[in-house]
């Protein structure tokens, strides 16, 4: 009968009220699979197109109709509930297993009333073994892709007042000390669906005291449909204002809890209605999200270096975490403060916005629990934190469970928060209809800003006034930089809206069309050092002695010999370039790496490579031609309209990014002074050696607060470190509950000595970023001057990548998403281009030859390294 099913018979005997229910059998979905053409055939495909396969599964399994012999049995099972209205709910047999939970993976359907309608819901319940995120939680998992077994539960609707579930166990840190209940007026489907903003209590586990209450605002409530299934009516605002949980009696809940929490021996996710004043449970399962008994009971914390690793690649200094971190915080709490986040509030928002980052073995990454906080302080928090997701290119959504218990800060009544709220909405869509043109405004101050720090030489200031100045830019980024940030959720809004549009009116649209027509246009600003880098190589390919000396000199000695050659107009622009651009560097944010301005002989290797470059070929603007023949008429000026903001937004955040850039570049010749001051005294043995320092311990040193003979000891540990952090293997997501470094939390996250080996398989899969097939060898690599003419695989790319990408036939990206700066530019390109393509760099090596396929996201490996075939 499957999990849900079985979970309920248990029940039976604990004395809690369970509606009336039966179930139909997994045989009776094994023997219907008998009658479906060619499944077993079609699934064989699932490895490689599962959204085909599962579509043509579901087609083919409505289309086949139930024999009589299996019909009866579900007819049997309607009447053994009562008939009338049910709910037809999925009941896998591998469902809430120890291993695998298949946690939202098949179909429940309300309110269904008649016995045709049974056996059409049934079946799609049946179908659900087969959806998309079905195969795709099978494939992930090395599962086979033919299910197991399917039951169906059939149990009578409760026409509940109040709904909603309970944990039996704090379900964001596995603290077993409380339950948290959330409820919704009418039927569960608004708290489930995360449709509604529930109210919350959390219960003392051990008494049902009431520890904490959080008012939801429950505009709306769920009801069965007069035709069938749910409708949502408009809750007054009377009843928004009072807890739901008022209505019901939380000591009752508590004991039924504790009850089947005992029973089955592990912490329950339970949902509930309440009818005329009685409890009634629909159904239980474990918590999937709860830690195991061998991890820490502690705060949970999910670190995730999907987007941060575009920034932050690889090991990264002291002093660039310890800087990125204090700027991140400072800036984001600016943010809060221009949506007029109330002054209580936003002390609240000191305890966590310190740690929106964190460090593990020198690697950085986002403390993504803190990250969804933030958004929910603007509207449409269920919308952007998805939205987020995808912007971000995280590979797993954040659980409904813990993503609703998550917020910002909390107020001492349902009225202050009600105020507050509507003063930060007001004042996000104001901001939001102003967007253009504040960022215009701050890209003016900056860059006046900018002149000052950028004409002052800091090799020749004394070093307080270099210290001081590196405070002054500090300040100045925090303080108007914040409500830049408003920039972000206005993309996120605009492309929710473009997305929502593109699935309603382009029902089949390809995958990649929604990034494609959302770009910002040819003028981007990131996309200049591309251009410019291949208008300096169309100059040295038209001069054979050009070609000559930049392929045959050192990269260092280039400058003199096109000097001694007389080739100044060359070197004039080359030096117009790394003025242009010259903070536009590879791993441009990580102040210990150099730049252009420092050292311009990478430009050269880069130049070389633009060299390599395939003709242009004149390439279409694939998205404007699918609308063209898909979308015309109201509808094609309402997407318009929407995507021209999007491309807008897009197009202004490129322009803050390389304001950003230009910001760190100053911190840097700022830095550097700083060291050689610090060498010269004798604090440090070599200027480098300031970023393996915390910015604390350098402000620390012209403050008073620590003493120059105590920075070369530090040093000598950190090196000491660095070393050890080199041989890691780090996860690219993981959790950690407590205190993150310690009590087995990050060996249980995979960390480990070594690099992982390849499995040997023929075909990859990614993310389509942007259209376009080719065929060609493939460039593993880690600096964006080692392309020459291949396509490139890279773990993670950032801004500094772009001068590569006319030396490139393609681009694999195993990180990010399509909105990170490369895959946009590249896009603009007309580069086929594939992201969060998981284990690419693993799975390919330098030399193979492979066919990608960036509609698709499809990646073919057609010849190995030896030139044998894969």
């Amino acid at each position: 009968m499957g999990a849900k099913a079985s979970n309920l018979a248990a029940m039976r005997s604990l004395g809690v009220h369970v509606p009336r229910w039966s179930a139909v059998s997994s045989d009776v979905f094994t023997a219907f699979l008998e009658h479906v053409e060619g499944i077993d055939v079609l699934l064989t495909q699932g490895t490689e197109e599962p959204e085909r396969v599962a579509a043509e599964v579901t087609r083919r399994m409505r289309a086949t109709v139930i024999p009589d012999h299996l019909a009866d049995p579900i007819h049997a099972a309607y009447q053994a509930a009562g008939g009338g209205r049910v709910a037809v709910r999925s009941s896998g047999l591998e469902e809430d297993g120890d291993k695998y939970s298949f946690a939202g993976q098949f179909d429940t359907f309300l309110n269904v009333s008649e016995a045709d309608e049974v056996l059409d819901r049934v079946k799609d319940c049946w179908a659900s073994a087969f959806s998309a995120r079905s195969l795709t939680y099978r494939l992930r998992n090395g599962l086979p892709l033919r299910a197991t077994g399917m039951g169906v539960l059939i149990q009578q609707m409760v026409r509940s007042e109040v709904s909603g579930v309970m944990f039996t166990a704090d379900p964001a840190t596995g603290a077993g000390d409380r339950y948290v209940v959330s409820a919704v007026y009418g039927l569960g489907e608004g708290i489930v669906s995360g449709a509604v903003d529930a109210d919350t209590v959390t219960l003392e586990a051990a008494t049902g005291t009431v520890l904490e209450t959080e008012l939801g605002d429950k505009s709306e409530r769920y009801e069965p449909a007069a035709g069938g299934g749910v409708e949502a009516i408009e809750v007054p605002d009377a009843d928004r204002a009072q807890l739901s949980l008022d209505r019901i009696d939380l000591g009752t809940l508590w004991e039924a809890g504790r009850a089947i929490s005992d029973a089955f021996g592990a912490p329950q996710d339970i949902e509930w209605a309440v009818a005329d004043g009685q409890l009634w449970i629909l159904q239980s399962r474990p918590i999937t999200t709860v830690p195991t008994t061998s991890r820490p009971v502690g705060e949970l914390r999910i670190w995730d270096n999907s987007n941060i690793v575009e920034s932050f690649r690889g090991i990264t200094s002291p002093l660039t975490f310890t800087f990125a971190s204090t700027v991140y915080g400072a800036v984001y709490e600016s943010y809060a403060r221009s949506l007029r986040v109330p002054e209580k509030q936003l002390a609240q928002m000191h305890e966590w916005l310190p740690a929106l980052l964190g460090n593990f073995h020198g690697r950085v990454y986002y403390n993504l629990v803190n990250w969804y906080r933030l958004q929910r302080i603007a509207p449409f928090y269920d919308v952007n934190r998805k939205l987020l997701e995808v912007a971000m290119g995280v590979d797993e959504a954040l659980p409904d469970e813990i993503a609703e218990g998550l917020y910002p800060y909390e107020f001492d009544s349902a009225w202050q928060r009600r105020r507050a709220r509507v003063v930060t909405y007001t004042t996000f869509f104001w901001k939001y209809l102003r967007m253009d043109r504040d960022v215009t405004r701050f890209v003016a101050y900056f860059y006046e800003q900018y002149a000052i720090f950028d004409k002052r030489d800091y090799a020749a200031m004394p070093a307080d006034e270099v210290y001081r100045a590196f405070q002054d830019l500090i300040r100045s980024l925090n303080r108007r930089w914040g409500p830049m940030q408003m920039l972000d959720s206005t993309i996120l809004l605009s492309m929710g809206i473009l997305t929502m549009l593109g699935r309603r009116w382009l029902p089949h649209a390809p995958e990649w069309l929604t990034w494609a027509a959302a770009r910002p246009g040819a003028d981007v600003e990131s996309a200049e050092p591309a251009r410019e880098l291949a208008a300096l190589a169309a100059t040295v390919k038209a001069d054979d002695e050009l070609r000559r000396l930049v392929t045959e000199t050192d990269p260092a000695a280039i400058p003199d010999a096109l000097a001694a050659a007389g080739h100044t107009t060359l070197l004039a622009a080359v030096d117009a370039y790394v003025e242009a651009h010259g903070y536009r560097s590879p791993d441009e944010l990580k102040l210990e790496v150099p730049d252009l301005h420092e050292d311009p002989s990478s430009l050269y290797l880069m130049l070389r490579d633009a060299l390599q470059a395939p003709p242009e070929t004149a390439s279409g603007d694939s998205a404007q031609e699918y609308l063209d023949q898909h979308l015309r008429g109201p509808r094609r000026w309402i997407y318009e309209l929407t995507r021209r903001k999007v491309s807008r937004s897009l197009a202004a955040r490129e322009r803050l990014r390389f304001c950003r850039t230009k910001a760190f570049g100053s911190a840097k010749r700022m830095l550097r002074a700083l060291g050689r001051h610090l060498q010269q005294v004798g604090a440090i043995e070599r200027f480098e050696d300031v970023f393996l320092l915390r910015l604390d311990e350098l402000t620390g040193a012209y403050e008073g607060k620590i003493a120059h003979d105590e920075l070369r000891d530090i040093v000598a540990a950190r090196r000491r470190t660095q070393e050890r952090q080199e041989t890691m293997s780090a996860p690219p997501r993981f959790r950690t509950y407590g205190a993150p470094y310690w009590e087995g939390n990050l060996e249980a996250a995979g960390w480990s000595v070594g690099r992982a080996t390849r499995t040997g398989v023929g075909e990859l899969h990614g993310t389509p970023s942007s259209p376009g097939v080719t065929t060609g060898r493939v460039v593993v690599t880690t600096r964006p001057q080692d392309v020459n003419g291949g396509i490139i695989v890279a773990y993670s790319t950032d801004p500094g990548w772009v001068a590569a990408l006319p030396s490139a036939t393609g681009l694999i990206i195993e990180r990010g998403s399509p909105l990170t700066h490369v895959a946009i530019v590249a896009r603009e390109l007309g580069v086929p281009t594939i992201v969060k393509a998981k284990g690419a760099t693993q799975e390919l090596e330098t030399g193979m030859t492979v066919r990608m396929d960036g509609g698709t996201g499809t990646i073919t490996i057609l010849n190995d390294t030896d030139g044998t075939s894969a």
